[in-house]
C-alpha cells in the first residue's frame, strides 16, 4: 500500500475537488420551453391553392397575408399543415378539407402544448355552395346552426313511397348532429360586418341571371343561417329539400350553406372548451343546383365557361367580414377575454 504524508493527501484532495468543479462548469443547462401562446382568435381555413401569398388565392391566402405576412411557421405534429400567430395572439392554419380531415388536424392543434386556447374565438372560415332560394354566388354568412348531414339512414328514392323524405336520423347522434351557435356572439359578428363593401364581379352578374330565384339574382351580402356540413358534394333540387329536411327536423333555421367541416371542427372544439366562441364563416361560390334548364349532372360536371365565376371574389371577401370581427375582439380584448360582452 502507499503511503502519502499529509501535505501530498491534502494536494490530492484540493486537485480532485478542482477537477469536479470545472466538470460542473460544463454541465449544461436545459432551458426552460417558452410559454405557451395565448390565443385570442384562431382562423381555420380547409385548403390554400398555391403558396400561401403571391399567387391565386384560395381559403387561407387574404387571411395569411393580412396577419402573418412573415410569422415563423409553427409544426404541429398530427396537423396538415404549420399553424401561424402573431403579437396580437390571432392565429390560424390550414386545417384540410372534409370532416376527418379537418377535425384531426384541429385536435392536434388543440392538444398541443405550444398554444393555450382556454380563452381563444375560433373562425371556421371557407367557400361553400347555397341553394339559389336563399343565398346567392358572393355572399357570405355567418352559421346560426351546425348540422351534420350524415348521420342518419338513406335510402334510394326509389325504393320510398312518392314524394316521402329518404332520411332518418340514427338515435345515438343527438349531442353531436347538430349546433347551436351562440347567438350573441352570432349577433356581434352581424353588427359588426353587416355592412362590409363586398366584392362582385361581371362572370358572377351574367351567371345569376341563369335563375329565376329572386335570392339568386341578388348582389352579394351578409347574411345568416344553417349550414349543412357532410363529405358527400350534394348536388340538385332533391338533395338540396332533403337537406333542409333534415335541418328542420333538427329544429334549425333554413339552410343556406353546404360545407364539408364546420360540424366536425365544432365537436372537437367542444370536447376541449365549449362551443360559446364558435364561429363559422363562409362564402358561397356557387349553387348547390342547376337552373331549370340545366339537368343536374351538367351543373355538377359544367362546361368550360359555364361555371359560377366569383371565386376569386368571395374569398376575399370572407376575408373582410371576417376581419372585422376579428380585429374588434383583438382591439377590445379586456371586454372580450372572458367571454361575449352585452352588446
Amino acid at each position: 500500500m502507499t503511503h502519502f504524508s499529509p501535505r501530498r493527501r491534502l494536494a490530492f484532495a484540493a486537485g480532485l475537488l478542482s477537477g469536479i468543479v470545472a466538470l460542473s462548469g460544463c454541465t449544461t443547462v436545459a432551458p426552460s420551453p417558452p410559454p405557451p401562446i395565448q390565443v385570442k382568435v384562431f382562423v381555420a381555413a380547409m385548403f390554400e391553392i398555391g403558396q400561401n401569398t403571391g399567387d391565386r388565392a384560395g381559403e387561407f391566402q387574404h387571411w395569411y397575408e393580412r396577419y402573418w405576412k412573415g410569422a415563423a411557421p409553427i409544426t404541429v405534429p398530427g396537423a396538415l399543415q404549420p399553424v401561424y400567430c402573431n403579437a396580437d395572439g390571432v392565429c390560424g392554419a390550414v386545417l384540410g378539407m372534409g370532416k376527418v380531415n379537418s377535425s384531426s388536424s384541429m385536435q392536434a392543434i388543440l392538444l398541443n402544448s405550444r398554444f393555450d386556447f382556454s380563452q381563444a374565438y375560433y373562425v371556421i372560415s371557407g367557400v361553400a355552395g347555397t341553394p339559389p332560394q336563399r343565398g346567392t354566388i358572393g355572399e357570405v354568412s355567418w352559421g346560426t346552426w351546425l348540422v351534420d348531414y350524415d348521420l342518419g339512414h338513406r335510402w334510394a328514392p326509389e325504393e320510398n313511397k312518392a314524394g316521402e323524405p329518404t332520411f332518418m336520423p340514427r338515435k345515438g347522434y343527438e349531442d353531436y348532429r347538430r349546433f347551436q351557435l351562440n347567438p350573441a356572439l352570432v349577433g356581434w359578428a352581424m353588427k359588426l360586418s353587416a355592412d362590409t363593401p363586398l366584392k362582385d364581379s361581371q362572370a358572377a352578374r351574367t351567371y345569376r341571371l341563369r335563375y329565376p330565384d329572386e335570392a339568386a339574382r341578388r348582389a352579394p351580402f351578409v347574411g345568416t343561417g344553417t349550414h349543412m356540413t357532410g363529405d358527400t358534394f350534394f348536388h340538385g333540387p332533391g338533395m338540396s329539400r332533403q337537406a333542409q329536411y333534415i335541418a328542420k327536423l333538427y329544429g334549425a333555421d333554413d339552410y343556406v350553406i353546404t360545407e364539408m367541416e364546420a360540424a366536425a371542427i365544432t365537436l372537437v372544439i367542444k370536447r376541449t372548451h365549449g362551443t360559446d366562441r364558435v364561429m363559422s364563416l363562409r362564402g358561397a361560390v356557387n349553387f348547390d343546383q342547376g337552373h331549370p334548364g340545366e339537368s343536374t349532372l351538367a351543373h355538377l360536371d359544367p362546361a368550360p365557361g359555364e361555371t359560377a365565376g366569383g371565386f376569386s371574389e368571395t374569398v376575399e371577401n370572407v376575408a373582410l367580414v371576417g376581419s372585422r370581427v376579428v380585429d374588434h375582439i383583438v382591439l377590445n380584448w379586456p371586454q372580450w377575454r372572458d367571454g361575449v360582452p352585452a352588446r
